[in-house]
């Protein structure tokens, strides 16, 4: 008894292990090209079709593939070698299911499978639905076809290139093509009055080539399929579509969507992805089981429209001429948007840039502004300063105006008694009147200093003078108030012209208020000791220096870094403006000033100007 349930559990795992080994096995496929495995536009489908099948059974699918190159041959070729291939291949493995590109791939299995893959199930698709017969499809027979609406590729051409007038056809030699031939001529029978057809398939490529290059104004090409020309010679991976855009001279249009992107213009195009994607979708739903004849899928036609941008400019046709809903790929960016990120960084800084330039130009003229009221209010100082110093020399000024005043009165008095004389004495009348005049022109002279010295000044009236002439005024106007202080009052000139660029009043004034600060200074000096001097010296070439030194007290030493320096005074009643304002004079005509104590007594105050 228990040998016999020992053979039964033994048997129910053997069932088991088979059942396995079945199920691990994965579900073989095979992809049967038309004419190779690199031809249009099959093999665009086959790459699709093999990537979402492989998506949609990623660990249960095998794929073989083999090719119908005996469909290029016009004569009837010898199938058998393939026969014996795919026999041989898949002696002892299961085939699980045949997927046909194309209708000369789905002839030849329908015409082998009887004998060798009688329950191999055959999935038909890239085959327009004139090129086979749907009542010929088995139960085990599913299809996922194209269909191609002829006449819809020419009006899209007659829409943009509205003066067309002759089109030629670039298409193959193979019997497929062949085919095609007829049925377009057959179609495109309604156009014969508008537009002449040509017919490019008893060509060679290079014949093609050629004659695409010479074609009649108002034409336009288009590129249908050449899979194998009239020589015989293939067309794989589309290499003659990159020659003919290289030579042709008109625009090129072609139903496929493989061919975008390579010199056609585009149009209504056959979606290869779509009809990879629904072949492969039918696939997995046969390998799940699902029986093919009850699989029925709409065929896949004509797409929106799809334009290349860069054809439409080369042919220079107009986008308002594209149908509605067309879409136009390739695109090339204007300027703008292809540096939008650079031009919007570039804008934000010409905007801060600007902001910067306004607020500087804002700054600009609240600092110029500022500069001139400055130098307003300076000229102001000065002359204040100047009025003071008149007023320090009024005395002066009184004293030495009375001279010229008092002589011309008393010569006036001479001249009346000597012509009253009998008779008149007129020689020594005129000697005294030119007395009077000599008079007053020094009493002229006298005043035209005050007026100088008291004018106000709206601006610097720099001009070239010689600086001797001015030291010789400020001498002049200087000499009655130091004999006024018992003041000993001398000048050390360079006896030749000393040619500066100033105003001679700014630097008059220097000469007067270094010298009041001396007499100053000198206050409490016994008389006979009180010594000025103003002295001028070529320490260089290119610069004069006039010094104006004293005999009193000097410079205190913690003193003598500020005396410069606005409001500093050693006076009870002194504004401290006075040397403030020399050296800003002196420094304005790009010199220097600088003060020392002298070895024997007194300071000694210099001051430099370019020549």
């Amino acid at each position: 008894m228990w040998v016999a349930r020992a053979c039964v559990a033994a048997a129910f795992l053997m069932l088991l292990a088979a059942h396995d080994t079945a199920s691990a096995e994965p579900r073989r496929v095979l992809l049967l090209h038309s004419f190779g495995p690199h031809f249009e536009p099959w093999s665009a489908v086959a790459g699709h079709f093999r990537e979402e099948v492989t998506r949609r059974l990623p660990n249960a699918i095998d794929l073989y593939e083999a090719s119908l190159e005996m469909a290029r041959i016009p004569q009837s070729p010898d199938e058998r070698p393939l026969v014996d291939y795919l026999q041989a291949l898949f002696a002892g493995r299961k085939l699980d299911l045949v997927v046909a590109l194309g209708a000369p791939a789905a002839r030849f299995f329908q015409k082998y499978r009887p004998q060798f893959f009688s329950s191999t199930p055959l999935l038909i698709t890239a085959a327009d639905q004139r090129t086979f017969s749907e009542g010929a499809l088995t139960a085990n027979d599913a299809a996922v076809p194209s269909t191609l609406d002829l006449p819809k590729l020419v009006e899209n051409i007659l829409q943009l290139l509205p003066g067309t007038t002759n089109i030629a056809f670039v298409i193959g030699a193979s019997p497929l093509e062949r085919f095609w031939v007829e049925g377009m001529r057959h179609a495109f029978q309604p156009f014969a009055g508008r537009v002449t057809f040509e017919w490019l398939n008893e060509l060679s490529q290079e014949e093609m080539v050629k004659r695409v290059a010479t074609l009649p104004p108002r034409s336009a090409v288009f590129y249908a399929s050449v899979r194998v020309d009239a020589a015989g010679i293939p067309n794989e991976q589309n290499r003659v579509l990159a020659r003919l855009r290289e030579t042709a001279n008109a625009p090129i249009f072609s139903y496929l969507d493989s061919n975008f992107g390579q010199g056609i213009v585009g149009g209504p195009v056959i979606s290869t992805q779509e009809l990879g994607r629904r072949a492969a979708e039918v696939a997995a739903r046969i390998l799940n089981g699902e029986s093919p004849g009850s699989i029925k899928t709409p065929p896949v036609g004509l797409g929106a429209p799809v334009y290349d941008w860069r054809e439409l400019q080369r042919w220079n046709i107009s986008e308002a001429r594209l149908p509605p809903g067309s879409v136009v790929q390739f695109r090339e960016p204007s300027a703008l948007e292809r540096y939008r990120w650079q031009l919007a960084a570039l804008f934000v800084a010409l905007l801060v840039q600007s902001a910067m330039i306004g607020w500087m130009l804002i700054e600009r003229y609240a600092r110029r502004k500022a500069e001139r009221e400055t130098r307003r209010r300076s000229l102001e100082v000065m002359h204040l300063s100047r009025s003071a110093e008149a007023g320090a020399l009024s005395v002066s000024f009184a004293h030495e105006l009375s001279q010229p005043l008092a002589s011309i009165l008393l010569s006036a008095d001479t001249a009346e008694r000597l012509l009253a004389e009998k008779p008149p004495n007129v020689g020594r009348a005129k000697e005294i009147l030119g007395d009077i005049r000599e008079a007053d022109q020094h009493a002229t002279e006298i005043i035209s200093h005050v007026k100088n010295l008291l004018k106000h000044r709206s601006e610097v009236e720099a001009q070239e003078f010689d600086l001797n002439e001015a030291i010789a005024d400020a001498m002049r106007i200087l000499s009655a108030e130091a004999k006024r202080r018992d003041v000993t009052l001398r000048a050390i000139g360079i006896q030749r012209p000393l040619l500066v660029r100033a105003d001679p009043i700014h630097l008059q004034q220097v000469v007067l208020n270094l010298a009041m600060n001396g007499m100053d200074a000198m206050t409490n000096m016994p008389p006979n000791a009180r010594r000025m001097t103003i002295k001028t010296t070529l320490p260089g070439g290119t610069w004069v220096e006039v010094s104006v030194s004293d005999s009193g007290t000097g410079i205190p030493e913690h003193k003598h870094d500020s005396i410069f320096d606005t409001f500093y005074t050693t006076k009870e009643r002194g504004t401290g403006l006075g040397l403030s304002i020399a050296r800003t004079i002196i420094e304005t005509y790009e010199g220097k000033i600088w003060a020392e104590n002298q070895a024997g007594g007194g300071a000694v105050f210099r001051f430099t100007l370019p020549l």
